[in-house]
């Protein structure tokens, strides 16, 4: 059976991921309007009623602005760890939605997913990367991160495809007219990943099992496109790895959709 994962949208506006195998698909967060994913959805052709859940990585807005319609409309469950559900229920929109409570480092299921949630460094209550498997491949999803641990590369060293952060350029960043504290915060161990940084990610968990990679979480004004993949190509091919395919993943259209 081919398993499809696509990511719905990525950047600070909103961050979703689809992941789909038979009639049945599972998101990794839901950071846009109910009407909106669900649109989304839509155009790649999967009916709300394959999803079996969601899982929330943390509670950010970005991350799950949409919960609330979602479960209302369509009874989509929801996954968090205890900390993201308590950060969640602080926001007042979705103080009452219930949550299925996991435990990070332990695996769970959803329909035909084996999801295993991981500890990832980012300033939130408790946030987590998600590592899927379904149908013998493996997936592994980090959309934000301040830092590459030895835990994020364990867990990502076996996938097949994965979606990892890479926000900004650090000389843009550095430049950009924002408050200093703000810049520090990003570049900070639990702030956002660098391009450089995840390059060196890649490269790393990189080998002949790896087909691709998708690049998520891409700032608007400190970062481009074409600097993330050239950075990211450039520290895949001096590790040998060239034969790895590269996505950019966008904050208002759907990224290619990659098949195995």
């Amino acid at each position: 059976m081919t398993v499809h994962l696509c990511v719905l949208a990525s950047g600070s506006s909103g961050n979703c991921t689809l992941i789909r195998s038979g009639d049945a698909a599972v998101l990794i967060d839901a950071g846009l309007s109910a009407r909106e994913l669900l649109r989304r959805l839509e155009a790649v052709g999967c009916p709300p009623d394959a999803l079996q859940g969601v899982c929330i990585s943390h509670e950010h807005s970005d991350h799950t602005c949409g919960l609330g319609q979602l479960h209302l409309r369509h009874a989509l469950p929801v996954y968090t760890n205890r900390g993201t559900s308590e950060g969640i229920r602080r926001q007042t929109a979705l103080a009452d939605l219930p949550c299925h409570i996991f435990a990070t480092g332990q695996a769970f299921a959803i329909g035909p997913f084996q999801i295993t949630p991981f500890a990832v460094p980012h300033d939130a209550y408790e946030p987590v990367g998600f590592l899927v498997e379904v149908e013998g491949v493996r997936l592994g999803v980090v959309t934000d991160m301040g830092m590459a641990t030895t835990l994020i590369r364990a867990n990502l060293k076996t996938c097949r495809a994965v979606v990892v952060e890479s926000n900004h350029d650090e000389k843009m960043l550095r430049d950009a007219k924002r408050p200093e504290y703000l810049k520090q915060r990003i570049l900070g161990r639990q702030g956002h990943l660098s391009n450089r940084a995840a390059a060196a990610l890649l490269a790393e968990i990189a080998g002949p099992h790896l087909d691709a990679a998708f690049l998520a979480h891409l700032s608007e004004d400190c970062n481009q496109g074409e600097i993330a993949l050239r950075e990211a190509r450039r520290g895949l091919t001096g590790a040998g790895h060239s034969h790895v395919r590269l996505f950019l993943t966008y904050p208002d259209r759907i990224s290619e959709v990659w098949s195995s």
